[in-house]
């Protein structure tokens, strides 16, 4: 079964390849990615929501395509910055959205604020949507707070910033089994695997005794 991933971003692909693949029951899903389509204009994403931005993604995909597509809206809501970066988590620092100079943003408006303060959360919406018109939608949480500075080199985004007091890491420290755990698309994800394999892959119905 094919299913477009709407993204570019070769790190959240895999990060979905992974949850898919490594849980039980694994999804024999074949994920493609807008990068598969290179005529697909960048996506709009012109909704006041993580839920509205991620099925409008979903829908743009399927109606270019005609294949089954997910699409994720997720971003970072920092306490002291009531709720900010939000839905504009990617481009927080501009056009284009780079990650070095949104951390480094991030870093300087909370600059002085003392760690016990500088409580977020990680959200994530990922929608579903089929070619028959069909929509879905679940979504992750996973709190944390935000590092004085950037630690580690894995994951991608605002991972090096948000730290996990239990496990005295950012995401960027984590292995990637870990955070494919606990993360707010995990989260997210666990839900829609579930959606996934009634949708997709539904048990066949069980043989009826005949009436003789």
């Amino acid at each position: 079964m094919r299913v477009i991933l709407a993204t570019r971003n070769l790190g959240k692909l895999r990060e979905f390849e992974a949850l898919t693949r490594d849980q039980s029951p694994s999804l024999p899903i074949q994920w493609l990615a807008l990068n598969d389509f290179p005529s697909l204009p960048e996506l709009a994403e012109p909704g006041p929501t993580f839920r509205a931005n991620a099925l409008g993604k979903a829908e743009q995909v399927v109606n270019a395509t005609g294949i089954a597509a997910l699409a994720d809206d997720s971003g970072l809501m920092v306490d002291a910055l009531n709720g900010l970066p939000g839905i504009n988590s990617a481009r927080f620092a501009g056009v284009p959205k780079n990650d070095q100079r949104n951390n480094e943003k991030l870093i300087r408006l909370l600059k002085g604020i003392p760690l016990e303060r500088r409580t977020a959360r990680f959200v994530c919406v990922l929608a579903l949507v089929l070619p028959d018109g069909q929509k879905f939608t679940t979504e992750g949480f996973c709190e944390g707070l935000i590092a004085e500075e950037m630690c580690g080199q894995g994951g991608f985004g605002y991972d090096p910033l948000f730290f996990l007091p239990g496990y005295g890491q950012t995401f960027a420290e984590l292995s990637q089994m870990l955070k494919n755990a606990i993360s707010h698309r995990a989260v997210a994800m666990e839900k829609m695997r579930f959606l996934l394999q009634v949708l997709l892959f539904p048990e066949p119905e069980p043989l009826r005794r005949p009436n003789f």
